[in-house]
């Protein structure tokens, strides 16, 4: 399907939406830190370009990130690599998503159509501190490294955040990657603890998981205990030959109080995530992350281009092989509830995340070129079947989106929607 190609804008901003953003408030609040005035959003960009360390102050006072700044911002800054941001920096990456404890929506979860939760801040806090306790007193410490093969489901978002608390560096794969395709990454990095699920759910079918976790642990002598989250099974699911494998409810003993996170401040370069390329061309290569610039870089994303406030719902349809996993995840540090689903996009002839956007009222919607494209190709209209009143903006990224596409949503998603192609690996 073809769409006329107009050089006139597909979509502006009203008058009204631009002067309630965030980015005119982050305007107005460098206009009085700095003594600077834009009148344009190109004039903004250039002096964050020329004056790189006023921009990233004003980023971490704007995000209200918490930790000590220090009074150094940049050093060495013509070398890179070698230029090191705030070095005098003190801080914990998931104490800037745990920031509230409040009765708001943390994040809600679909496993396809088979399983729906919510999970407010106060009961996302608290389990993280069962979880991080539990990792503490198996001997995590700051520097280790604890590995996932999980869904995108709230416990591996519990999971990332407890091991971030520590100062342990979180590393992940999806549950479809093959046995040799999870060595291949989790071998080179040598988790002590690996975290995973009974199975998963894709396309309508439960996919098993254990036999291939017990064949990954059989091969990483780094792993001292595997922690399995039940998913699509009961409590007494057998976990058959997994080696030191135990529930996670047992782990964790959900009738244990924790009331508080002991949260680790680290430098600002403090590793927070190893992901991985490709693998394309060959094994695929560890790729280091700190906390302070994933914190900062996400936040600057979310509120200012993104223009993600306090209570609107970030979705990101990734699994958690995928960059945007980590992306989604600091919604929280901006105040977003989290909108995480499992599964195939394409349950009900390509409906369900639509169905999944207008029952939780989602305001940001994030997807892959390819998905845009795969709907468009069978001619899904979500404006003539979903109330997509709610939604502001529409993400896509894993490849470059065609003209083609953006034709296609504004003809048949929306009309008044924010689309952009953004960078996301």
């Amino acid at each position: 399907m073809s769409y006329p190609v107009s050089n006139s804008p597909m979509w502006q901003p009203s008058a009204d939406r631009v002067a309630a953003s965030n980015l005119t408030a982050f305007m107005q609040q460098v206009a009085t830190r700095w003594k600077r005035s834009f009148d344009t959003y190109a004039g903004l960009h250039q002096w964050s370009v020329e004056h790189p360390e006023e921009f990233w102050v004003s980023v971490w006072e704007f995000g209200e990130v918490r930790g000590e700044m220090g009074s150094t911002v940049l050093v060495d800054g013509d070398r890179m690599p070698g230029a090191r941001w705030f070095p005098e920096a003190r801080l914990n990456f998931a104490q800037n998503l745990l920031r509230s404890r409040d009765d708001g929506t943390a994040l809600t979860f679909w496993g396809e159509d088979k399983l729906i939760r919510r999970m407010g801040r106060g009961d996302l806090y608290r389990r993280v501190a069962r979880l991080a306790a539990s990792m503490r007193e198996d001997g995590i410490r700051a520097g280790d490294v604890v590995a996932a093969y999980m869904p995108n489901m709230p416990e591996t978002l519990i999971t990332m955040l407890a091991a971030a608390s520590l100062g342990a560096i979180f590393t992940s794969a999806s549950p479809d990657f093959g046995v040799q395709g999870v060595l291949d990454r989790f071998g080179q990095v040598e988790p002590k603890l690996l975290f995973t699920v009974d199975g998963y759910y894709y396309n309508g079918k439960t996919i098993e998981l254990l036999d291939k976790v017990a064949e990954i642990v059989d091969k990483l002598p780094s792993v001292k205990r595997t922690v399995v989250a039940r998913y699509v099974h009961g409590e007494g699911h057998d976990l058959g030959n997994i080696r030191n494998g135990t529930m996670l409810r047992a782990y964790v003993d959900e009738n244990r109080i924790v009331t508080e996170i002991q949260f680790e401040q680290l430098p600002f370069d403090h590793p927070l995530y190893i992901m991985y390329s490709s693998g394309t061309t060959g094994v695929p290569k560890c790729i280091v992350h700190c906390a302070g610039g994933a914190l900062l870089q996400h936040i600057k994303e979310h509120k200012l281009q993104g223009d993600v406030k306090p209570g609107d719902k970030l979705f990101y349809f990734t699994t958690c092989g995928w960059m945007m996993w980590n992306w989604l995840a600091t919604g929280l540090a901006s105040g977003a509830t989290l909108m995480l689903y499992d599964g195939s996009p394409f349950i009900g002839r390509g409906s369900v995340l639509f169905d999944y956007a207008v029952a939780e009222g989602m305001t940001h919607f994030g997807t892959s070129a390819k998905f845009i494209d795969a709907i468009a190709k069978i001619e899904f209209k979500p404006n003539l079947t979903h109330d997509l009143r709610k939604l502001r903006a529409i993400f896509s990224t894993g490849s470059p989106l065609v003209a083609e596409a953006f034709d296609y949503v504004y003809a048949n998603i929306k009309r008044d929607v924010q689309l952009a192609s953004i960078s996301g690996g």
